[in-house]
This record gives C-alpha cells, sequence and structure tokens, in this order.
C-alpha cells in the first residue's frame, strides 16, 4: 500500500513488529536510513516523513503539534494491525508521544514500547524566549547556538536555505507552541534516552517522563551530545531491539499465565 507518510528502506510485512521513527526539527527519513542495518529482521523499520522536507518538499508544512499527530495517526492506523513501538528523537519525542495518546484514546491502540530521546516531557518546556517568529538570520543563529547542529550549507546556499527554512521554522514553532494541560499516563513501557554531552536535556530532564506512563520506565545514556543518535546509531539500536524483545517476553509470560490460569479453574 502506497503511503507518503512512510518509508521502508527494508519492506518486511511478516516482521511481528513496525517501529515508526519520527525526526528532529528539520529533519526526514534520511536520519533513520542506517537503522535497517542494525535493526533484527524481528522489526520492520517504518521511518516517518514530515511534510515539508525531502519527498515532500513541496507539501505544506505543519504548525500545531497536535494537528499533525492527529493527521498522522490517521494515516499510519492501516499499518497499525500488528503490534507496534514508536521511537522519536527531540521535536519526534513530542509528536511521538502526542501520537501516542491520540492513538490511545481514539482508537484504543497501544504502542508496544515508546521511546522518547533527546526532549524534556511538556511539563518541563523550556522557558527560554521563543525562536520562531526571528528573522531568518536571527532564527539560525539562534537555533544553532542553542541546539547546534545547523549545517554549514545553509548559510552558504540561499536556495537550499530558501528550501528548508520554512519547515525547520514550521517545526521549532510546533515543539514552542505545544502545551499540555494535564499529564497524561500511557499504559505502555517508556525507554527515555538522551547524550551524556547533551547540555540541553539533561539526565534528570528526561526522568521525568516516568510521570508519562503507568508501565515500566527506564533511562539509557549514551557518549554524544544532542545529536548522538547520528554520532553512535549501533549501541542506540541495539537498546532499542533489547527493549522490544523485553517488552514481548513479558508480554507473552502475562498471556501465558493467564491462560494457564483459565485452564486450571
Amino acid at each position: 500500500m502506497s503511503n507518503n507518510w512512510l518509508s521502508r528502506p527494508k519492506p518486511n510485512p511478516d516482521a511481528p513488529l513496525r517501529l515508526f521513527c519520527l525526526p528532529y526539527a528539520g529533519g526526514g527519513v534520511s536520519i533513520f536510513r542506517r537503522w535497517v542495518t542494525y535493526l533484527p529482521d524481528t522489526v520492520e523499520l517504518c521511518s516517518v516523513q514530515l511534510p515539508g522536507r525531502e519527498t515532500r518538499i513541496s507539501d505544506e508544512p505543519f504548525t500545531d503539534l497536535r494537528n499533525l499527530a492527529s493527521a498522522l495517526a490517521d494515516a499510519i492506523r492501516p499499518e497499525l494491525k500488528r503490534p507496534f513501538a514508536l521511537f522519536g528523537h527531540s521535536m519526534g519525542a513530542l509528536v511521538s508521544y502526542e501520537l501516542a495518546r491520540q492513538l490511545s484514546t481514539q482508537y484504543g491502540l497501544i504502542p508496544e514500547h515508546l521511546f522518547l530521546s533527546g526532549r524534556r516531557p511538556p511539563h518541563l518546556q523550556t522557558k527560554e524566549p521563543p525562536l520562531h517568529t526571528l528573522g531568518d538570520r536571527d532564527f539560525l543563529l539562534a537555533l544553532d547556538r542553542r541546539y547546534g547542529g545547523v549545517p554549514s550549507i545553509m548559510w552558504q546556499n540561499d536556495e537550499f536555505r530558501s528550501l528548508m527554512l520554512p519547515a525547520l521554522r514550521a517545526d521549532i514553532r510546533l515543539v514552542e507552541t505545544y502545551q499540555l494541560a494535564t499529564i497524561e499516563p500511557l499504559s505502555c513501557p517508556i525507554t527515555a534516552y538522551g547524550g551524556l554531552e547533551d547540555r540541553l536535556v539533561e539526565r534528570e530532564d528526561l526522568a521525568a517522563w516516568s510521570k508519562y506512563t503507568s508501565g515500566s520506565f527506564a533511562i539509557r545514556m549514551f557518549a554524544g551530545d544532542h545529536f548522538y543518535l547520528n554520532q553512535a546509531p549501533v549501541p542506540l539500536c541495539d537498546s532499542v531491539a533489547d527493549e522490544l524483545r523485553r517488552t514481548r517476553s513479558k508480554r507473552n509470560n502475562i498471556a501465558n499465565q493467564e491462560n494457564h490460569s483459565a485452564f486450571v479453574h
């Protein structure tokens, strides 16, 4: 089935689980392309291509996170007939949480696992001044100071900059304007990931995600800064695979115990 929201580097319709990966601000599916090499065959990698970048450069980007999550939920719902998990980094972490929340409340669809990387939870959003209202040059300078990672081509190539800025600005706007009235815990396990040298999101920030699940919670830290996932993807993918195996094993054990109890009685 064709779906312009998704990219499957290695289609595997028989895999028992699908992992949907959401990028950081300005990013696209290319961020996760190498992951297919590191994840086991039991996981089908489905990278989410948001509007306004890469193969969807001509599509209007979203500026409201809830609207984005709602559109994405509708787009991927046909793909959720088998177990699934969500991974999101930075902006993608907020989108992943809101997506999981909407899938759960509206459709009764619960992720096997939620992986939230490099982002404070909504109730701890930064108090720093918003960036999305700044002029182009000030916007890029402030973005680079705060997050780093703005590629040099953004300064050197006017055409490239004009293509990339709308989606990047829209992404920052939806992050900066996202608010949650109350914390709504999910029933699925959450693992929070971070870089040991990330000066924006520290371990105690990640620990606050524990309030967002009634299930199990864990933190894993990796060498690197805010963009650690680009610097050392192998240990991250190994951790994701391990967590998914543990979650599946725990779920199977519970199901076996329930079946045994029903048989005995």
